[in-house]
């Protein structure tokens, strides 16, 4: 035990020399969480209360299109933009200002559309009135009317999900005047009255949190965020960690120690405990950053559902896999080229995998695999586990044993490598 308590002392006082790298470890991931919860927050508020300009060109100039624009004008989030310095843009002039950047979207409606639209719907229903025999003579001369295409010119920088976006909410607009187009005609052809078929939406959607203990769950932008920039902090000090083990190779610190009574365990207990206390002190700065600091910045609360001391032991057992690693690359590398690099390489690896940029969900199916077997998807599902659903200990027990196997695994391998390189 004394041996370990000096090795840990030995720890803290490397550290303790390097205090520049010592706040950078813990000043860097505060700026990181602020910074990228305040871009995503700030994004969110300026898509809902700023409007994006749209170009249109309308070959159609009838009721059709019409009814579209208006739609379109009373749209929240679009700016319908016809004109520029007082003349009409055609379709290679919003192409030409789409393809520079100048615009996002240009809506393009084909000639002929509300004709051809009309003619079509008259088709078809007077095909239905002559089945019931209600119209057996509509008097329509049916011919080979094309399915019409409304052209969507996209800024090639734009993201699919955006356009998606746009194109849906279209594609809804243009299906409900197509459907009022139908009810005047059967209106028209059955000779009532103008608007007794009701053409109001009948189907919409309530959306509902799930609740536990009766309360009802629903997640803000911080809670997302905090658990996940914090478990990117714990895990960045694979590279400090496993600097330090190349420093104490290359310096002959270490085999000053091996000639000591002091087994390679107990020198690696010491780094243990030492970055353990590290990654903790992090955890905490995170937590009260996101408790204290976000709701004065104009930030959604932090807000825990779940028990503080099971934060914590995430928090211990993330450390101890992310320490783990950093162990075992420190012991195998042999220059700090070799250990920076691949270390700070593979944080940003396990945290594209793991699911702290992109959720697990909208990934391949392979990379959805590779995430399954990622330290940090683990322990970012224990403090969504934990923070959102307030789930209990033995439901994240699941979890936490893999971290804590996974750390074994590491440390075995590191102490196995150094025992036979040194046999050698």
């Amino acid at each position: 035990m004394h041996k370990l308590l000096e090795a840990t002392y030995k720890e803290f006082l490397l550290l303790k020399r390097d205090f520049g790298g010592l706040i950078i470890l813990f000043i860097m991931p505060l700026i990181l969480v602020i910074t990228i919860t305040l871009i995503q927050e700030s994004t969110s508020q300026h898509i809902f209360t700023s409007k994006i300009p749209v170009l249109l060109i309308d070959n159609d100039s009838n009721e059709l299109s019409k009814s579209i624009i208006s739609n379109l004008e009373q749209d929240k989030l679009l700016e319908v933009v016809r004109e520029i310095d007082g003349e009409l843009i055609d379709e290679k002039k919003a192409n030409d200002l789409v393809l520079q950047g100048e615009y996002k979207l240009a809506i393009v409606i084909p000639e002929g559309l509300t004709e051809n639209l009309n003619s079509k719907v008259s088709q078809n229903v007077g095909k239905i009135l002559e089945q019931f025999e209600i119209n057996q003579d509509s008097g329509i001369t049916e011919k080979d009317i094309q399915p019409q295409q409304i052209k969507l010119y996209f800024d090639p920088t734009l993201q699919t999900s955006f356009r998606n976006a746009i194109k849906n909410g279209i594609d809804n607009m243009v299906s409900k005047i197509e459907t009022q187009s139908v009810y005047q005609v059967f209106e028209k052809e059955l000779e009532i009255e103008k608007n007794t078929l009701e053409d109001t939406k009948f189907i919409s959607f309530l959306e509902i949190n799930p609740q536990k203990n009766n309360v009802e769950i629903k997640p803000n932008s911080v809670q997302h965020n905090v658990p996940a920039w914090t478990l990117f902090a714990i895990f960045f000090i694979i590279v400090p960690l496993s600097i330090n083990i190349v420093k104490e190779k290359n310096q002959g610190t270490f085999v000053r120690l091996k000639t000591n009574p002091i087994s390679y365990k107990t020198i690696l207990g010491g780094k243990i405990i030492v970055y353990l206390i590290v990654c903790l002190v992090q955890f905490v700065l995170m937590l009260l950053v996101g408790l204290y600091l976000f709701p004065y910045m104009g930030l959604p609360n932090f807000e825990i559902n779940g028990d503080y001391l099971l934060l914590f032991l995430v928090a211990i057992f993330s450390g101890l896999s992310a320490i783990g690693i950093g162990i075992l690359i420190g012991t195998i590398a042999e220059t700090h080229e070799q250990a920076a690099p691949f270390g700070a390489t593979l944080v940003v690896i396990l945290a594209a995998v793991g699911g702290v940029w992109i959720p697990v969900f909208a990934m391949p199916k392979i990379m959805q695999l590779f995430a399954k077997i990622s330290p940090m998807n683990w322990g970012l599902n224990c403090f969504y586990d934990v923070i959102i659903r307030d789930n209990s200990f033995l439901e994240i027990l699941p979890e936490l044993l893999m971290l804590g196997v996974f750390f074994v695994v590491m440390i075995a391998i590191a102490i196995y490598y150094d025992k036979e390189k040194n046999r050698v």
